[in-house]
């Protein structure tokens, strides 16, 4: 018989030994597999509509047969349920990409004297391949009666109805399959991201604050709800010469990779600069110079306060470049805005800087963050009642209620009093700084 593909020894079609038609069939799952209800219902409703003697699904390898379904025989284990795939007439329909009708198994000369007669007791046979969805033909669908008959046009078509409907139950599994393959993976790759996230967003701020010497220094982290990524909100803390130390607080526009590229840009220029600038102003206004120089592509808001510390408590310069104020939180709970509105870094290369000094006195706190701490909202989908956005009032009276608290205990309460705000849910990143003198005791 001549087969579309060609034929390959022993009269076999070439097709059976196609590398992606057996990767088609290795994918469906199906070699090996036990029967199962659905497929023997396909196969009892095609011996009932064509009255038939025995109806089979099959799935054919490169050298075996593999049985699927086989109602009118027992099933006996794997081993048993499969034979040599020039045994059977299943090939025929596999390897022809189409139906195989034989009416006279005896006589038809592409048939006669095949060594599947006598076993499977052949007199007439019409099967139809089972197809993937990317048009590889894995098994086939077949009636077999005993003796020689004439098939039906409407037993015909029935039967090819059933062999699709095989084929389709296998390529929606083969389809969950590669779904459920694809979402581990992209779950895995996730992780991965996640983790990386992480550890950038980890090596973008310090995990221990230094010790300043005569005064209490906390900060804290709040990611905003939802997928981790790197962001754009950092602080740092550092000795700068002699007596004088440097607290920052930054926010980049944006998340990602290029909102991390600004980050680690700004902390470490801050970091060198601070050095050689007691005043932060000009600190500020060299990182500006710097971020344009490198075409940073985010802009950012920061606040510097460089201090030391002094027989009264401490004393400094503080400046803003387009960021909130800072607050000073004094002992006796009364709370203050300190710093003079200043110009976006990384847009301009003019722009304007001031340095405003300021004391702190025994119980005294200064306390630095980022907008999420004076924009803080509710989930817009909350069923609860809408609530107003946690503003700079709010947050000034929340710092006034930490009155006596330390630096830590201080941020912990802010931080608990944006998440009662927000009922959990986060719209941005926020970071805190809090450096307090201790009281006289």
């Amino acid at each position: 018989m001549e087969y579309p593909g060609g034929t390959r020894e022993g009269g076999l079609p070439r097709v059976l030994s196609d590398p992606a038609r057996l990767a088609a069939l290795e994918a469906s799952g199906m070699i090996g597999s036990a029967p199962e209800q659905v497929f023997d219902d396909l196969t009892r409703l095609a011996v009932s509509v064509t009255g038939a003697a025995i109806s089979a699904i099959t799935f054919v390898g490169e050298t075996r047969t593999y049985w699927k379904s086989v109602p009118h025989l027992p099933y006996t284990g794997v081993e048993n349920w499969q034979n040599g795939v020039g045994e059977s007439f299943c090939y025929f329909a596999v390897g022809a990409d189409g139906p195989f009708i034989v009416e006279d198994a005896a006589k038809d000369p592409r048939t006669a004297g095949h060594q599947a007669i006598g076993p499977w007791g052949v007199g007439a046979w019409a099967g139809f391949p089972i197809v993937t969805t990317d048009g590889h033909a894995i098994g086939t669908m077949c009636v077999i009666d005993a003796g020689p008959r004439q098939w039906k046009p409407q037993e015909l078509e029935t039967l090819a109805v059933l062999a699709r409907a095989v084929g389709n139950e296998i390529n929606l599994r083969i389809s969950l399959s590669t779904a459920q393959r694809a979402l581990s993976t992209a779950q895995s790759a996730l992780a991965v991201s996640q983790d990386l996230a992480r550890s950038l967003q980890d090596s973008l701020l310090p995990p221990v604050l230094r010790p300043v010497p005569g005064l209490d220094a906390a900060a804290r982290y709040l990611p905003a709800t939802g997928d981790v990524e790197v962001v754009g909100d950092f602080y740092d803390l550092f000795h700068t010469r002699g007596p004088w130390w440097t607290a920052l607080m930054g926010d980049v526009c944006g998340k990602g990779t290029e909102a991390a590229k600004v980050t680690a840009l700004a902390r470490y220029t801050l970091r060198a600069d601070a050095g050689d600038h007691l005043s932060p102003a000009e600190v500020l206004d060299r990182l500006n110079t710097a971020m344009l120089a490198q075409r940073a592509p985010r802009y950012l808001t920061a606040v510097q306060a460089t201090f030391r510390a002094t027989p009264a408590g401490a004393a400094g310069r503080l400046c803003l470049a387009g960021h909130p104020p800072a607050l000073i939180r004094r002992a006796g709970g009364r709370v203050q805005q300190a710093g003079v509105p200043g110009s976006l870094l990384g847009i301009m290369p003019t722009i304007r800087l001031t340095d405003v000094r300021f004391r702190l006195a025994p119980g005294d706190l200064l306390f630095l963050y980022t907008d999420g701490a004076c924009e803080a909202r509710a989930d817009p989908h909350s069923p609860l009642p809408h609530r107003p956005i946690f503003d700079e009032e709010a947050l000034a009276q929340a710092l006034a209620d930490t009155h006596g608290l330390d630096a830590a205990a201080t941020n912990t309460h802010i931080a608990e009093v944006l998440a009662g705000h927000h009922g959990g849910w986060a719209s941005d990143d926020t970071a805190l700084l809090s450096l307090r003198v201790p009281p006289n005791p």
